[in-house]
Order: structure tokens, then C-alpha cells, then sequence
């Protein structure tokens, strides 16, 4: 059904609602929301679907709501086993991991459950923790510790969940958990591979002398690589580590140069924190060139659409015409950016 379908009438009566209820920015998609509602009405749509749409739109919002006085702080997601007991060495490496994050001015994103998640949310304190939590009929509460200061949410669904899971962090610590720890963390890789989440750092954190996520790069190195279902390099992304230390300047570190990244049509701008010297852009070139589809990797002010829209508009820029199939070698790229002279 068109945007015909809804009668002169009916869009006068819905720009009227939004003068009405004060709406003065972003009209267009706030329309657009109006409109698909009164589509699925209009539709006769199924009151299963219709509860499904309505409960995962009202759990977006109260997400958004829970988020948005941290927009500006960095945060990072620890993803793990609700089972994992406090004496077991993995719920000391999710407390220490993020300590230390949360130390250093991040905020630490958890599922709000048992186990590795309140390890995390007690490594980082009550007032630098966020949780969503999962309605299960069988699984616990939000931790105590996210809900002395009640930032917590709390969703029926999964996707909902790890939307927002995702969505908010700059960076991702995964410790050895089940089948929800392996659907999180194979989706991160999923989105990287793909290009359709900006790139971000990802940790496998394990146990000191662990040997869970040594057990899943020979699973990939044996089985998925060889098959030909994912490229020789893909699990390159990921740190794998068993050092609290080394998973902290992992996330950080990602960050010490590199700021963000956008497209202007078929351009891909890399802003960044210190401006490259010309030696060191040729040098990116000869190492990264080939993921252009033409052209090279060259200097750039901002362009006329981010300066419009005030997009960053003082840091120092790389533009690129990237191959599209080398979006997910991009990791590569920024930690190559991330290690110039320039950037210390």
C-alpha cells in the first residue's frame, strides 16, 4: 500500500497532530511512523503482528529514552554466560575488564542478568552500567547492581534486545557463554564481514589459560575456511586474548586516532583525530590501495553535505571511492590509521 492510500483527509489531520503535539523536528520520519501504523490498520493486519510491531516499537522507545542522557559517553557491550558462578575465573576477568573500562570514563552494556553480566555490571559500578534485560519464564531478575540506580530495561524480545545491545557501544567483550553468547557474537562478526555496522573493535576474552575461543579459531581455520563459506582472514577482526590488559587497549586504542566514518554517496570519509602527513597517505596507498575502486586514498576538508549538517566538521579527513566487497577489510585499514607517527 502507497503513501495514495492515505486519503488527502487523513495526512492533513496527521500534520495537524504533530503542530498539535509540538513536533518540530525530524516531521518527515515522525510521518513516516503515523503512516506505517495506520497502514497496518488499514491492512487488516493480524493482531498477532499487531502486537508483535506495537511491543517491539514501545521497547525501541523506552531504550532510546534509557540511552539518550549517555549519548556522548563511549560504552562497551560484555556479552556472556548467565551460568557462569562467582567463583569461576571468567567472572573475575568480566569484573577486572570492565573496572578498568569504566576506570578510564566507558560505559559498560550488559543483558542485566546473573553471571558474567553482573560480573561486568560490578566491575564497573552502578553509575557506569547500563542493562537490557530478557524476559525469561526461567531466568533471573536484573542484577542488583544495575538496579540501584534503575538503568535498567527490560524487553520481550530478542532482537529488540540485542538492537540495543549494539547499537549505543564502540567496542564489544565477549567471554565464553552458550548458544545466546554464540548467537551475539557471531552476529557482531556477521555485521562487520558484511559491512552493515561500522567497523568496531571486538575482543574473545577467555580465562587465563583458557582455551574456549582457541577452540573456535580451529573450528573456523579447519572447517569454515576451508569449505569456502568465509574468507582465510575474516576472524582477523577479533582480538583473542586472555589479558584483561590487552582486551582494554584493544577497545581504547581502536579509538586513538580513528573518530568515525561516512558516506557521501559513493565516497567513504575516514575522520580522524590528527591529519596524516603526505609520506604517511602515500604509505596507506601502497598498503591499502587496492580497496579502491578508483582513484586512491587522498586528504579531504569536509565535504559540502557534512558541513551542512555540521558533521564533524573540524577533524582531518581521508577519502576514499571503496570497493564495495573490501568493506569488511576496513578493520584493517583504521587500525593502520590508528598507528601512524602522526597519531601520538
Amino acid at each position: 500500500m502507497t503513501d495514495a492510500a492515505l486519503d488527502d483527509d487523513l495526512r492533513r489531520r496527521m500534520t495537524e497532530l504533530l503542530d498539535e503535539a509540538g513536533i518540530r523536528t525530524e516531521r518527515g520520519l515522525v510521518t513516516r511512523l503515523l503512516q506505517t501504523s495506520l497502514r497496518l490498520g488499514l491492512e487488516h493486519t493480524d493482531r498477532l503482528d499487531l502486537k508483535i510491531a506495537s511491543a517491539a516499537l514501545g521497547e525501541m522507545h523506552e531504550a532510546f529514552r534509557l540511552f539518550r542522557p549517555f549519548h556522548h559517553v563511549p560504552k562497551v557491550t560484555v556479552f556472556g554466560s548467565a551460568r557462569t558462578l562467582q567463583d569461576d575465573p571468567l567472572y573475575v576477568q568480566a569484573r577486572d575488564v570492565a573496572s578498568e573500562l569504566a576506570a578510564d570514563g566507558w560505559m559498560v552494556v550488559t543483558g542485566a542478568g546473573p553471571g558474567i553480566m553482573q560480573a561486568a555490571a560490578e566491575g564497573a559500578g552502578s553509575k557506569m552500567s547500563l542493562g537490557v534485560s530478557i524476559r525469561l519464564p526461567f531466568e533471573e531478575k536484573a542484577n542488583t547492581i544495575i538496579e540501584q540506580d534503575a538503568q535498567v530495561v527490560s524487553m520481550k524480545y530478542f532482537f529488540t534486545r540485542k538492537l540495543m545491545l549494539m547499537k549505543e557501544s564502540r567496542g564489544f567483550i565477549c567471554l565464553p557463554g552458550g548458544f545466546g553468547t554464540m548467537d551475539e557474537m557471531f552476529e557482531l562478526l556477521t555485521l562487520q564481514q558484511t559491512g552493515k555496522a561500522e567497523p568496531m573493535p571486538i575482543v574473545l576474552l577467555d580465562a587465563k589459560g583458557g582455551s574456549f575461543w582457541g577452540g573456535l579459531k580451529t573450528f573456523v581455520d579447519e572447517h569454515l575456511v576451508p569449505a569456502g563459506v568465509i574468507s582465510a582472514d575474516d576472524l582477523d577482526r577479533v582480538l583473542i586474548t586472555d589479558s584483561v590488559d590487552e582486551a582494554v587497549n584493544d577497545i581504547t586504542g581502536f579509538w586513538r586516532n580513528y573518530d568515525s566514518l561516512r558516506w557521501v554517496g559513493d565516497r567513504l570519509v575516514i575522520r580522524l583525530v590528527h591529519a596524516p602527513t603526505d609520506a604517511e597517505v602515500d604509505d596507506l596507498n601502497e598498503r591499502f590501495g587496492h580497496m579502491c575502486s578508483q582513484g586512491r586514498i587522498e586528504r579531504s576538508e569536509a565535504l559540502e553535505v557534512e558541513r551542512v549538517s555540521g558533521d564533524a566538521v573540524d577533524l582531518p579527513r581521508l577519502m576514499m571511492h571503496l570497493e564495495q566487497r573490501a568493506v569488511g577489510s576496513l578493520h584493517r585499514l583504521i587500525r593502520a590509521v590508528n598507528d601512524l607517527p602522526s597519531a601520538t
